[in-house]
Formats: structure tokens, sequence, C-alpha cells
């Protein structure tokens, strides 16, 4: 199985790239942000816990983002692996997916990869998506720098999770989206060799 955890700022272009990857190793892609605006959109006591921390651009607590995860998976083995788009983003995520892979499957992550984008291109990005994508945590400047910093803050710990297993790879997130995803396959696929 390929487990591959996309990791990067809010607006990096994550959940565009775990797209691609998705049809290219025929792995599901399964983006928290996804399950949360499932959660919003039909209002459930999840959502509803959800949307008052994303209404003040603060990261969901692990236990609620993790229990979601572990429901999705709940669903059914993907023969192929999965690719977590926005998840872990805290060290006890991160643990929790590694115990939450090793005890469902019998599987651990295969590779991090951090898209790395300068703080003023996250921002513009992100603006720019608030205006078609009707998330109230898009339109807001301070809001979004918020988000960056709370991002960086939490995170930083994670890639230390994952430099200590030999998982973590950054690479440049900005630039011809085909390039990146070429950049991206590039490092997953060396992560499979490692692997094997």
């Amino acid at each position: 199985m390929l487990n591959i955890v996309l990791f990067g700022p809010p607006g990096s272009g994550k959940g565009t790239q775990a797209k691609f990857l998705e049809q290219k190793y025929q792995t599901p892609q399964i983006s928290t942000g996804d399950l949360f605006r499932y959660n919003l959109k039909n209002e459930t006591d999840l959502g509803k816990k959800v949307r008052a921390y994303m209404d003040k651009g603060s990261l969901v607590p692990d236990e609620i983002t993790t229990q979601m995860l572990s429901d999705e998976l709940d669903k059914g083995k993907s023969p192929n692996g999965y690719i977590f788009d926005g998840y872990p983003r805290t060290t006890s995520q991160a643990v929790a997916l590694d115990k939450i892979l090793a005890e469902k499957f019998n599987e651990e992550v295969t590779v991090t990869v951090a898209l790395v984008v300068d703080d003023e291109v996250l921002v513009q990005r992100l603006l720019e998506r608030g205006k078609t994508s009707g998330r109230s945590d898009d339109v807001n400047e301070e809001v979004i720098r918020h988000r960056i910093t709370e991002y960086y803050t939490k995170t930083a710990k994670v890639a230390k999770h994952y430099k200590a297993q030999g998982k973590w790879v950054e690479i440049n997130g900005v630039g011809d989206i085909d390039e990146i995803t070429e950049k991206l396959i590039a490092v997953i696929n060396e992560a499979m060799i490692k692997e094997d």
C-alpha cells in the first residue's frame, strides 16, 4: 500500500495536487477539508462544532478530526493505499495516524511531502479562492494570516515526527502546476523504491 501524507499551509495547492496523485496511483484522497465541508453542509452535530472553530480561523481539535478520519477509513480498505490531505496537522494526529494505519491495515505512512509556498502568495491565493469557495475563512485577510501562523506553529513538530522516521520531503509549491506534480511523483516513486 502507498500511504502519502500531503503537507502544506492553507492555499499551498494540496487539494489540487492530491487529485492528480489520486489518478496517477489509483489511491483515494482523504481530505479532512472535504470531511469538514460534508459535516458543515449537512449541519451534523460534528459540523456545528467544526463551524465554531473554522469561523475563528482555528484548527479543529485533534479528537474530532481523528474521529472523522477513522470513520472514513472504516468504510473499507483501499487496495492501493490513501492520500491524506490536511491530516495530520499536529504531533498527536501523526501518532494517531501511525496507530490507525497499523491497527486497521497493518500498514504505515510511506512518505510525507510538504509543499513550501511564501506566505504572501498563500494570502493572495486564498483571497482569490474566497471569491468562489463560499468559505467564510477564505474572505478575511486577518483570519487567513491567523490560519497560516497557526499552521506553522502547530505543524513544525509534525515535521520532526516524520523527519525522525526518514519520511519528510519538502518541494517548492510555487510555479507551473504540472511541474509541481512531476516533482511530487518523483519524490513518491523514490519513497516506494525505498519501501520495497
